[in-house]
């Protein structure tokens, strides 16, 4: 299978089009779907503190018998733990869950600014990266006032930032912020989970002209804009359909027209970062 393009932030961290989200995969099942997406050559890993299946996730790299150092296994720090006499011990808990020498991509899951406490869990973070408990930083759901804050506060720039991006909530302003400031844009429910956008005409009629599924549109339509797509997928048939997708290629037209199913109401459900309070 040809390889999917990779996106390149700031500092030279690269990342694959396409990853693996895992929310919902739990215990055996959920370790055993993580190595076979691994063997499946998936090389991006998605998890969370909050997704309670750390520990399911590492067992699955371990089982893969992919070299470690192909994969890049990512974990969030949950909003209850953003407190510098918290985050710390949350960011070596979730290492210890995923049985990793190292985290190697660790993100802050919501800024949660009414707490207001999320320039701690960056400083935290950078804490965390110097003393070589976590590779590269970045966050989740953070608004560029947000992002603006944490890298005058601390001098230091994240290298992904993982938002909610589908056909219905397409968010172009906040993607070039990103392309502008080297930082990689993660879409996750990058399908549009729970709407119906993959029943959209134009989606259809795109589909059909390439030969592929409707997900598969969706997908390539993320690789085109520079996004990390991370679709969970429990099955090898949905995992290999997924990467497959990065190495589609759509036209500007296709694109653009994909696009445009953009809604002022495009979210999934009520989670406005600038409000979003998670725990």
């Amino acid at each position: 299978m040809p390889a999917s393009p990779e996106f390149t932030a700031h500092n030279g961290f690269r990342l694959p089009a396409i990853g693996l989200g895992t929310y919902g995969l739990w215990g055996d099942a959920g370790a055993d779907a993580v190595a076979a997406a691994l063997g499946a050559g998936y090389r991006l890993v998605d998890s969370a503190f909050n997704y309670e299946n750390e520990g399911s996730v590492g067992r699955g790299v371990a089982a893969s018998g992919v070299d470690r150092s192909e994969v890049i296994v990512t974990t969030k720090l949950p909003g209850r733990h953003h407190p510098s006499s918290k985050a710390p011990t949350s960011i070596e808990e979730s290492r210890s869950r995923l049985a990793l020498d190292a985290t190697d991509l660790h993100l802050i899951h919501w800024p949660n600014p009414i707490q207001d406490e999320y320039v701690q869990a960056w400083a935290a973070l950078v804490d965390a990266q110097q003393r070589g408990v976590v590779r590269q930083i970045g966050v989740s759901n953070f608004l560029p006032e947000h992002l603006e804050r944490i890298e005058r506060e601390t001098g230091v720039r994240p290298v992904v930032n993982q938002i909610e991006v589908h056909p219905y909530f397409p968010q172009s302003e906040q993607l070039a912020y990103h392309r502008e400031h080297g930082i990689i844009t993660e879409a996750w429910s990058p399908l549009g989970k729970g709407s119906d956008v993959l029943s959209q005409p134009v989606i259809a009629e795109i589909a059909a002209a390439h030969g592929i599924s409707p997900a598969q549109v969706v997908l390539a339509w993320h690789v085109a804009r520079e996004t990390v797509a991370i679709p969970k997928a429990s099955s090898l048939e949905h995992q290999r359909s997924n990467l497959e997708a990065g190495t589609v290629v759509l036209d500007t037209a296709e694109v653009d027209a994909i696009t445009a199913l953009g809604r002022p109401d495009g979210r999934l459900f009520d989670a406005d970062p600038a409000t979003h309070e998670e725990s």
